[in-house]
């Protein structure tokens, strides 16, 4: 592609291999390419293993995607484009507009997170039309930003950087995006995880 990139691989140090593989890729393309990293924690939140990859990445952009193949690499050059297009601090991927969709979720988890891009609309005017995905791109300085600002963990975070973002004035540009259910394994989602994420909507409706 030519374009220079780095991968950083974050590990919760589950037993599904992850790190394996990790090991075997950083082999292959090297070291100054792969850069494979074990964050023991059993509940890794989302900026928990952001603050541990930006320690690594030596870039001036960074893009955050799920490692279970829910995103598709290929869709980065389209972040790319779009951030060159109009000089944007935040690249985020959208459900919800376009051509983007989701495949392979049941009706209970699409009214899920339809109802709650919908709450967060209505309630906090964000200026982006998906809140709770988590295929990005950002400016370092940006992310670095963000992480000083933001308290939430769960799914919540996702919805708290855009809402931040906007709170300081960055520019967030969007991309339909075709969002396929993983594979393998099961999603977190849970009743804890609805409660914590409306407590959060409200917190975030009462402070910015």
């Amino acid at each position: 592609s030519g374009i220079d990139f780095e991968i950083i691989i974050i590990d919760d140090g589950s037993p599904d291999g992850t790190q394996e593989v990790a090991k075997q890729l950083e082999k292959i393309y090297g070291s100054d390419k792969i850069v494979s990293c074990v964050v023991i924690s059993v509940l890794l939140s989302p900026g928990t293993a952001y603050i541990h990859g930006m320690k690594h990445a030596t870039g001036n952009f960074i893009v955050i995607m799920d490692a279970d193949l829910s995103h598709h690499v290929s869709l980065y050059l389209m972040y790319g484009a779009k951030q060159k297009e109009g000089n944007f601090d935040i690249v985020s991927g959208t459900r919800y507009r376009g051509n983007g969709g989701v495949y392979g979720w049941d009706l209970k988890r699409k009214l899920i997170s339809r109802g709650a891009n919908f709450l967060t609309q209505v309630l906090l005017r964000p200026g982006a039309s998906d809140l709770t995905g988590s295929f990005r791109l950002y400016r370092k300085e940006v992310l670095q930003k963000l992480m000083e600002k933001c308290v939430s963990k769960g799914y919540v975070f996702q919805m708290e950087m855009i809402v931040r973002a906007r709170q300081l004035g960055y520019t967030i540009g969007e991309v339909p995006i075709s969002f396929v259910d993983r594979v393998y394994g099961e999603s977190k989602l849970g009743g804890n995880e609805i409660v914590s994420f409306l407590k959060g909507l409200l917190t975030l409706f009462a402070t910015t």
